[in-house]
């Protein structure tokens, strides 16, 4: 084989993988994990949680996309749907044409979710007044028992890592290690503050699974002080485990590259 035929192989490869990053995006798929657990009770057993995070609504994002994932979520019937924050970025301009859509969101004991760093930063009081208009119920340092004849599961939310206090106790003061307790949190670092075995699962989001990757074994760029630690999927800690979602969106550019992204689709199994 040639010099010749070697560039523009490569040339053609790159070009291809460019063409591909930019394809990714459109790539919405259903990502499923079990979560097993002896506190999990048995009214609980296959209970059906939908996670979805940093949608990133902005400038080169298309309405038509939400509406397809908002489809595809309620064609799953969840029995709870989350939200992990990062709804829009850009401008205000973008936050009710998204929450318009999200008010669309069915699940039979309700949609909840926090603001991510981008929603604090540039829209903290109107993502607010948009999500309850919405009907989502706001989590930011706060918590809600979801109650099946009897039984019951916390469900709580701080405050993102990086944009102010995160008050746990306001999910773990009325429950005990025995309670099986699902927290969100923007920022799956903030998981390394965690002490105490009072929560059985973090959902975070604010890496998007690096966004582009080397074929989805290394990110270059981590928005994480543990870097790869919390780029993507379950990881356990000595205290709790979270997993970390691809999120839907993107950040600066329109593209990915093996770290399409997610709805991610939770079953609880008791164990």
């Amino acid at each position: 084989m040639n010099k010749l035929r070697i560039k523009k192989i490569i040339v053609a490869l790159f070009f291809s993988f460019i063409v591909y990053g930019f394809i990714e995006p459109y790539f919405y798929y259903v990502k499923e994990t079990t979560i097993e657990s002896s506190e999990i009770p048995a009214n609980f057993n296959n209970f059906k949680i939908i996670f979805i995070t940093d949608i990133h609504h902005n400038w080169f994002s298309k309405i038509s996309n939400i509406k397809h994932v908002v489809n595809k979520i309620n064609n799953l019937k969840p029995d709870i749907i989350l939200l992990g924050g990062d709804y829009t970025n850009g401008g205000s301009k973008y936050v009710k044409p998204l929450f318009n859509e999200l008010k669309n969101l069915k699940a039979k004991y309700g949609v909840f979710g926090v603001l991510g760093n981008h929603d604090n930063l540039e829209t903290p009081t109107l993502s607010k007044q948009e999500m309850k208009k919405a009907g989502i119920i706001n989590l930011d340092n706060k918590s809600t028992f979801i109650t099946i004849k009897g039984e019951k599961i916390k469900i709580g939310g701080v405050v993102d890592f990086w944009s102010g206090y995160q008050n746990l106790t306001n999910t773990t003061k009325d429950i005990n290690e025995n309670d099986f307790a699902v927290l969100l949190s923007h920022n799956p670092d903030y998981v390394e503050e965690i002490r105490n075995k009072y929560i059985d699962l973090v959902l975070s989001g604010h890496t998007h699974g690096g966004q582009i990757t080397f074929f989805g074994l290394f990110a270059p760029l981590i928005p994480s002080r543990y870097f790869q630690k919390y780029r993507t999927g379950l990881i356990k800690t000595e205290f709790t485990q979270v997993l970390v979602s691809n999120g839907i969106g993107e950040i600066f550019l329109p593209i990915r590259f093996f770290a399409p992204p997610q709805i991610n689709l939770i079953h609880l199994r008791r164990k």
